[in-house]
This record gives structure tokens, sequence and C-alpha cells, in this order.
């Protein structure tokens, strides 16, 4: 509290001093954007459809950008958070992030596990998202392996002095937020909250439900603060705190998980004849979930295991430096450094419901890095080269394993140190053939190194248990697309976009045996449960097309986003090659509708997400989804306005999961909001 009174004091007490130096131009922004992007393939949400979304969740918001998704089609109201880690591009996906998300330039992924704290981002702080498909960009650091996600917090240009929300939804639930922006002179200070809470639904469809099954509470808090001074004409200074917490059940007896985490980073960033930006951060994160079985008749939930603690801890820091060197010329150079430090504390092997077992098992990560990324413009012609190499470094892994009666050891390992190089690139060139039309083509390499859930972590979902591998190798990816952009008349632009991906060593969770038995790195596993085990797959291979579209005219306006993809897995004299990555779609098709003028507005937006498998193995299908969603927004005062939101209008069943025992998982079902917005 006493460093957020700092900033807030700083940011609105020094201000009026610095508005008599003359040519200080704050923005709240890091630098400028890279000209180089015009050839990869980029899409952005604006804070006007960020607001009107129906969930009101950074999540649904994503949703917007056909072929990004998470590993589950459940979102942060119901999901187990492990589930959580985003991709792009049909390439597979699990806990951790195929895809690197970036707030104001600090990445975002869980230090442990790799997944995204979604309930951590309200809407409301947000100013805008560029989603760049496509791996290789190391501009923001390594992982960005199918893509990179970039928010921007709301500043002056995109916030008002205050904005409040309250509503009131199905199942008891509460939705609320709230917003305040102080401008001194060149600076400015904002404050925001937000709580969520439900009592939740059955996420058990009807038909397999027994008396063990029940609703899925949640309720979940953020707050953030933000100050942005001038510390010089060309020079800003840039500090954000924020923190969360998340708690959620997940239908069942011994099924609750608990996250909980703060951020905090300090960003300089020059704006002079040599551009320049420095930025250092710390996340801390805390993680606990419960986890049980439940027997064939659904009469009776049994505890399995306590992840009752996982502390994590990012720190990194970045610099960059823009030299100036004439019209049609941008350069960037840099270097990045980032550790993460985790371990999972558990208790397991449960005996008349009490644990038997303790197990402790984590690690440290640590990667650092050289990068370069320039780009030319000539005429109607731009062309773009950028690089970078990282050193990694794991250390300290271990897993401890011990009877709880005696603290006799069962299992005391200490994983070998392992380091390596890794270089990455991506090149890329954009035409402007006419006034209507651009061709563009790009090739990329990227990497991702796997988390220490990944590599130290077993675990179980249900009946369903999986072993973690130390010996797990980095991902990497190699690609190529090529696109038009059209834009025949003002208002209107029509992208297409063709790729093919190849992830080699990608990390998945491969079918090893089928239960009752005992199994290496997780013990028994019942008679209508599956043992996995992770492993670098030879590789999955992803072609596909996506389209985009937007037209504006007044106060109307109408997009459509479509993802279809081809990917398979390549692993000769396995089961699994040929058959498609787990939890993932051939199409994602998201179209909206919308009509806005003076604090007015309403908007329909209908997505689809095609047929996708639940296991590597391609045995359990979910089933095809549908969904409407709408908004409206109707102004009471200049300053008040009633909301009606709603989430899955037609309460279409959208499958999550379905168990080894074939009991399927839903997520969200029909959703009505009412609530006020007050904007000062």
């Amino acid at each position: 509290m006493k460093t957020l009174s700092f900033l807030i004091l700083a940011t609105t007490g020094a201000a009026p001093a610095l508005a008599q130096q003359a040519d200080i131009v704050v923005t709240g922004r890091g630098l400028a954007e890279r000209p180089g992007d015009r050839t990869a393939d980029v899409v952005t949400i604006d804070a006007g459809r960020i607001a009107e979304n129906a969930a009101n969740r950074l999540e649904s918001v994503l949703g917007d950008v056909a072929g990004l998704q998470q590993f589950r089609r459940s979102d942060s109201r119901s999901a187990n958070p492990t589930s959580q880690g985003i991709s792009l591009r049909g390439i597979g996906g699990n806990a951790s992030s195929r895809a690197l998300l970036v707030l104001d330039g600090v990445p975002q992924a869980d230090p442990f596990g790799g997944w995204v704290p979604f309930p951590a981002y309200a809407a409301d702080r947000i100013g805008l998202i560029r989603v760049t498909r496509g791996g290789g960009s190391g501009y923001f650091g390594p992982g960005a392996l199918a893509g990179t996600v970039e928010i921007e917090s709301a500043g002056p240009a995109t916030q008002t002095p205050l904005v409040a929300d309250l509503t009131y939804g199905s199942r008891n639930s509460i939705d609320a937020s709230a917003s305040a922006l102080l401008a001194r002179g060149p600076g400015f200070a904002t404050l925001s909250a937000a709580y969520a809470r439900g009592d939740g639904f059955t996420p058990t469809v009807a038909e397999a439900r027994g008396p063990a099954d029940g609703p899925a509470p949640y309720e979940q808090f953020s707050a953030a603060a933000r100050g942005v001074i001038a510390i010089a004409p060309d020079t800003e200074l840039q500090a954000n705190v924020s923190g969360f917490t998340d708690t959620r059940e997940r239908g069942t007896a011994f099924t609750r998980n608990r996250s909980e985490g703060a951020d905090a980073s300090l960003r300089v960033v020059g704006r002079g004849t040599l551009g320049w930006s420095a930025l250092a951060y710390v996340q801390t994160r805390a993680f606990a979930s419960q986890f049980a079985s439940v027997n064939a008749a659904r009469s009776t939930s049994t505890a399995t295991l306590d992840q009752y603690n996982t502390p994590a801890t990012g720190v990194g820091g970045r610099l960059e430096l823009v030299p100036s060197l004439g019209k049609g010329r941008d350069l960037r150079l840099g270097a990045d450094v980032r550790r993460v430090d985790g371990r999972t504390q558990e208790f397991y092997t449960y005996v008349d419901a009490r644990p038997t077992r303790r197990r402790v098992a984590g690690g440290s990560a640590l990667t650092w890095g050289l990068f370069g990324d320039g780009s030319l413009q000539s005429g109607d012609v731009t062309l773009t080269l950028g690089g970078r190499v990282d050193r990694w470094r794991l250390s300290d892994g271990q897993l401890r394993e011990a009877t709880l009666a005696t603290g006799a050891p069962l299992t005391a390992t200490d994983f070998a140190t392992r380091s390596g190089t890794e270089w990455t690139g991506r090149v890329g060139g954009a035409w402007a053939v006419a006034a209507p039309l651009t061709v563009r083509a790009s090739a990329y390499r990227g990497w991702r190194l796997p988390t220490l859930n990944e590599l130290y972590r077993p675990f179980r979902v249900g009946a369903d248990a999986t072993a973690a591998n130390a010996a797990l190798s980095p991902e990497r990816l190699n690609g190529i697309d090529g696109g038009v952009t059209l834009t025949p008349v003002a208002g209107v632009s029509i992208t297409a976009t063709a790729f093919w991906n190849r992830l080699d060593g990608a990390i998945a969770n491969v079918t090893a045996g089928r239960g009752p038995g005992t199994f290496p790195g997780v013990g028994f596993v019942a008679a209508n449960g599956v043992y996995r085990v992770r492993q670098n797959l030879d590789a999955i291979r992803s072609t596909g097309v996506e389209f985009d579209a937007r037209w504006d005219h007044g106060p109307l306006f109408a997009q459509a986003s479509w993802s279809r993809v081809d990917p398979r897995v390549r692993a000769p004299g396995t089961p699994l090659d040929g058959l498609r990555p787990a939890q993932t779609p051939r199409d994602l098709i998201s179209t909206a509708l919308g009509w806005r003028r003076d604090g007015a507005a309403i908007t329909a937006t209908l997505r689809h997400a095609a047929r996708q498998f639940e296991d590597d193995q391609n045995s359990r299908a979910l089933a095809p989804a549908t969904t409407l969603d709408t908004y409206l927004a109707l102004p009471v005062t200049r300053a008040v306005a009633l909301e009606l939101r709603a989430e899955n209008l037609f309460d279409e069943r959208v499958e999550a999961g379905v168990s080894g025992a074939n009991v399927v998982e839903r997520a969200t079902p029909r959703t009505i909001w009412v609530g006020l917005k007050v904007r000062g």
C-alpha cells in the first residue's frame, strides 16, 4: 500500500511542475509500433469492442480472433485454471501457452505452469489488444511459438475519468467493476477494481449426473493501480501494481481451486532521437487445487490429491534501443532476461479419506537473450528481418516423496542441470500492389522451453493420471504464411492468409496405459482411469487458412473471423501417427453485427467451434457448438446506462471435456445479466 500511495502521489503531485516544461507528451504506451508488423497477420481489438463483450471476460474477448483458443472450451468461472493455456493456428495445446501474452510489455504466463490467470484482467482496464498470428517474433521474448497477444492498459485516450458497472446475472451472479482516471498536466494515474461471484452451474451434463454432482461456484477479485509521469521532455516513467484472487469449485466435493498473485513493474520510455525503453518486473503466484475421484454411480466423491500450495515467482527485465536511421528505416536492438522459480506441494495416496504421502516437486528456469528487429520501407514495399539468440538453463529440479506417518522418504530425486542455446527469427515482406490491395509473405522459427509444471509435476484429472518428464526438450516451430489484404472502399477491410507450420518436439500427454494398475510417476490408477506420460512427439504439422473481414458504416459495424486448420501428429511407428492433436477443432468462426450511437449500443456475436477430440488417441469426441451472445446498452441519463447482456442465448450444449468413464462436462449455459453502467 505504501508503494501504491507513492505512485499515485508522484503522478498527481509532480505533474503540475512538469507541465511547465515544453513539448512533453505522455502516452502511457511503449515505443511506437514496428512498421514491419504490416508483413504479418495482425488483428486489433479496440476498447469499444472490449466493452461490449457479453461475458465481460478477457478470454471471451479474445474469441473475436478465430484460431486463438484455450486448451478447453470452459471459461475462467468453471474451468480448472491449469487448462487455460492459449494457442493459435491449430498446433494443439495443453496447460501451457504456445502463444506469448504480454501486458504493457510484461510476459503474463504463470511462472510455474504457463497458463493464463484470466480473472486478473478486468475488461475495463484494457485499452487495446493486438493479436499477431504466426510465431518466430522474438521482439517480446521467447515463447511466441504460434503468435503473440499484446495487451495495452487503458489510459486517457480510451478511458473516461470514471467508469463503474454493477450487474446481476443468472444463478445469483454478481459482476462489478470500477475504474478511475486522474489526468494532471502531462501525467495520469488510474485505479481499478473488479469483483465477480456466482453460485455456478453444474458442469456434468444432466444425463450423467448423480448425487455427487452439484454446482461449481466461483468468487474472483482483482485490483490495479498505474501511474505515468513525464520525467523529461521526451521521457516518461510508467509504474504498474496489480493483484488478484480467484476461487473456484469444479462441481463435486474435494475439487476446490484457489489462485492468487501480485505483480509490479517499472518501465521508462524515451522517445527522443535515440528511442529507448527499460523494463523491470516481478510476479508472485500461489496456487492450490484439490482433486477427486467419483465412483461409477456418481454417488460419492473421494479425495485423491490435495495440491495445497504451489508458490512461484517470475523476475525479469528488458532493454531496447531504437536508433534514428532516417525515413523508411526502423531498427530495434535489445536484450531481455527472465527467471522463474516454483514448486508444487501436495498430499496424495488417500486411505480412509486421509492422505498418507506428501510430494514436493519443482525447480528453476532461466532464459536470457539478445534480439534485433529491422524493417525497410521503399515506396510500396516493406521488408522486415528479425532474430534473437537465447541461452536457457534448467536447475534445482527435484522430486521428493515421503510417507506422512513416519517421514520416511519414498523418492528423493535431484534432476540434472541442463542448458542450451536457441536461435529464432522471422523474415517477411509486404507490397502495396495498388491502392486497395496489399500482398504479404513471411517465414519464421520460434521455440518454447518446457514449464516447471511439465518437467516435474505429475497430476490427476478425475480418475486419469499423467506423469511428468524431467527430460523434456524445448519445442521448436518452423512456419511460413502468405496473405492478401483488400480495402475496396472506405470502411471495408478483407484479409486472407494461408499458412504451414511444423512443431518439432511437441509436448503432449501421451496415453501409456489404462487402469486398474500401479504406474511409474503417479501410483495407482483406478479401473475407469487412463495413464498418460508427458512426452516430446516427433512433430505436429498444421496447415490452414484464416479470413478476417470488417465493415464500418457510420454507427453500424460488422466483422467476421474464420480459421480452418488441418493439424496432424507425426509420430511414425506409434498409434498417434496421423491423428489430430487433442482439443483442436478444424473450424473456429466468430461473427458480430452491431450499432453504436451517443452511448447506446446493441451487438450480437455468433461463434462456432467444430468437433474436437478430448484425447490424443481421438477416441473421445466433443460435439460441435454454435453460440449467440448479445449486448444492449440504453442510456438513462448522459452518465448512466442500462445494460443487458446474454451469454449463450439459446443455451447450446458446449462440451468442454469427457472423462475416461465417458462423463461429459459442459461449458457455460445460458446466462442473462442486467445492470447499470456509470460513466463520469
